[in-house]
């Protein structure tokens, strides 16, 4: 115990006492050193004391889609994280397939009186979808947060990566590999992030190899956000002639990569791969996937600052925050096939 009151001591740069009064819930110690302590007890592992555990700030909801896809836990992870250290509760309600929708987990929340919540990739990326749900939310006194997908309908803060960017570093990198047929394989169209990355898709093969958007549009196939969705993606594109392929999630590009090895292709040698998202372990893949990195840390933690002002009284504006993704260079791309000829 004395070890573990000396680490955390050191951690919050204050003395051995006061973190002893702090995890005593004892009186005298101000309210900024409390919070150091606690933040050094979140760094270093260590549980909080139940007693000051049950001094919540209150429950937060976080809506995520099926836990799947390796990038929602990894959000729901940081966005978990952020809340704990102010206080607060999180609550994670996810979807899946023939399970709760997102009306039925919201109401749930609700009911159990939660201080806000935030929405990942919910139904207001879906262009289809009725976004009086969200004024309804507004209407009960529901501050929220909604992460990737903007809507000029719903009057409220939005995080999202910048998707257009994403597909525009993506398309730079393998054409300076010397590839000029490259396809993209995205989700269903109705999603506000796929015609994101469209429009980058297009404007990137604009710039770099001046196809038209009529050109660009054939190169470009819709499926599934899933490793089969990626692979039946990733086997038009290659009947079609591509000879890279980028991809809106890792998940897709793992079955991109399964593809191409159907078919007695190597990867990068003769197809290249690029994902979205650099999922936890997606550099351990075979190869290492090459793909573009969302801030995950960032973009989370602006979600929980963001929410935590409205349920402080501070309203937040109706506009998105949207963040710039990096390249993250790996073993799944190299030189196109004409590039590699070339003495």
């Amino acid at each position: 115990m004395t070890a573990r009151l000396a680490d955390i001591a050191a951690q919050a740069g204050v003395s051995e006492a006061t973190v002893s009064r702090v995890l005593n819930g004892k009186p005298g110690v101000a309210a900024g050193t409390r919070e150091s302590v606690l933040a050094a007890l979140d760094v270093l592992g260590y549980e909080r004391p139940v007693k000051l555990r049950q001094r919540s700030a209150g429950l937060v909801g976080l809506i995520t889609p099926e836990l799947d896809n390796p990038i929602f836990p990894a959000l729901a992870q940081v966005i978990g994280q952020a809340l704990t250290r102010q206080g607060y509760t999180p609550v994670l309600a996810t979807q899946t397939p023939g399970g709760s929708t997102e009306d039925e987990l919201t109401e749930m929340l609700v009911d159990r009186g939660v201080s806000g919540i935030i929405f990942v990739s919910g139904l207001h990326a879906d262009t289809t979808a009725d976004m009086g749900r969200y004024d309804q939310l507004r209407g009960q006194g529901v501050p929220y947060v909604l992460i990737n997908g903007f809507s000029d309908k719903v009057q409220a803060p939005f995080v999202s990566p910048d998707d257009r960017a994403a597909m525009q570093l993506a398309v730079t990198h393998l054409t300076a590999l010397g590839h000029t047929r490259i396809g993209l394989a995205v989700g269903p169209k109705r999603f506000v992030p796929v015609l994101r990355k469209i429009e980058g898709f297009r404007l990137g093969m604009k710039e770099r190899l001046g196809l038209d958007e009529a050109e660009t549009e054939e190169l470009v196939q819709h499926s599934l956000y899933s490793l089969e969705g990626g692979q039946a993606a990733a086997t038009a594109l290659i009947a079609r002639g591509c000879t890279a392929i980028v991809c809106a999630s890792d998940m897709m590009a793992l079955g991109a990569i399964r593809a191409a090895r159907q078919q007695g292709l190597r990867v990068p040698q003769d197809v290249s791969v690029v994902g979205f998202d650099d999922s936890p372990l997606i550099a351990f893949t075979d190869p290492p996937l090459t793909t573009i990195r969302q801030p995950v840390q960032a973009m989370g933690q602006a979600a929980v600052r963001t929410l935590l002002e409205e349920i402080g009284g501070t309203p937040a504006p109706h506009c998105e925050f949207v963040f710039l993704p990096e390249l993250v260079v790996r073993g799944s791309t190299a030189s196109g096939p004409a590039q590699r000829r070339m003495p």
